[in-house]
């Protein structure tokens, strides 16, 4: 398994401790709803620190594992803007006040962090122990792509048959209406939860189910467990700023999910004929931004003729 030096370690941890405090603890004291302007030039700054830290791995280390990183990371965001439609859905389904929305997103990313580094953890120690696993996440990563042809992100998203919503109505008493941006207030009876907890909760799990799609797919273009975890945290630290970029303009994607689909597809065959097939990782970051490419500007051509058709 490859080696990283503490230094490098704690550098990244740094430095991704100096972007939550800046993003979350400067800019953004108060939550508030992000204009397009901040929310794109914060995303944009963003991007652009990814991209000079994979020149940093290639300077320090090598050009595979800055093409890994890149290629990791592209897939990583691709996921999570996937993960921005099912935001926008839970949203949408609870009603969520514009103004209450960042203080969902600030702790949703927080957890989203916490359950990548565990889950790349236990993934990283059962492809190490057990070579077998590979297929079995290269099986999962096929049977999801399918999956997201066939399926809209609407039909996966029931909230109220959420197993931790579930949970949390059984043992928690929940008022009718939103607190502010509180998830408990306390009333004359004592403590209760507001609606705004249990759209965290959905938030968290949805966190949860993507991360099982996203880990094996970075698996399948680096073994590297730091490649794994700053590919991800990279993508994870700019969906609360995407979201408000692609909130207004997320139904004009229509073909970015067909082709998260198609990358998944890819990286799970991948995976499947590794032990008869190489690719290397120059061709995976090819065809892994020729697809998101792709979907992006198909979308932008068939919006625009939708748009210009007077009938």
């Amino acid at each position: 398994m490859p080696h990283h030096d503490l230094w490098v370690w704690l550098g990244f941890t740094g430095l991704v401790v100096a972007l939550l405090a800046v993003d979350l603890g400067v800019l953004n004291r108060r939550a508030h709803v992000l204009g397009v302007r901040e929310a794109g030039l914060w995303s944009a700054g963003l991007g652009v620190l990814a991209l000079l830290f994979g020149l940093f791995l290639w300077a320090t280390e090598s050009s595979r594992h800055a093409m890994e990183f890149y290629t990791g990371y592209l897939i990583e965001l691709s996921l999570s803007v996937d993960n921005l439609f099912v935001f926008l859905l839970v949203f949408q389904y609870f009603a969520v006040p514009a103004a209450l929305q960042p203080r969902v997103l600030k702790w949703g990313i927080i957890g989203a962090m916490l359950m990548r580094g565990i889950m790349i953890a236990l993934g990283a120690v059962l492809l190490a122990r057990w070579a077998w696993i590979t297929y079995v996440f290269g099986a999962v990563l096929l049977i999801t792509g399918i999956r997201f042809y066939k399926t809209s992100i609407g039909d996966r998203l029931e909230p109220e048959r959420n197993p931790l919503v579930r949970l949390a109505r059984r043992v928690l008493p929940f008022g009718d209406s939103y607190e502010g941006n509180h998830f408990f207030v306390r009333h004359r009876k004592g403590w209760l939860a507001t609606p705004l907890l249990l759209v965290l909760l959905v938030v968290e799990w949805s966190d949860l189910v993507f991360a099982i799609d996203s880990i094996p797919a970075i698996f399948a273009i680096t073994r590297d467990p730091f490649i794994v975890y700053s590919s991800n945290v990279f993508a994870i630290l700019g969906l609360r700023a995407l979201f408000f970029v692609l909130a207004s303009a997320m139904d004009r994607f229509v073909y970015l999910k067909p082709a998260v689909a198609t990358i998944l597809v890819f990286v799970g065959l991948k995976m499947l004929l590794s032990a008869w097939v190489h690719v290397p990782t120059g061709i995976s970051l090819g065809v892994v931004l020729g697809l998101l490419s792709g979907g992006i500007l198909a979308s932008i051509v068939a919006t625009r003729v939708t748009r210009s058709d007077p009938r």
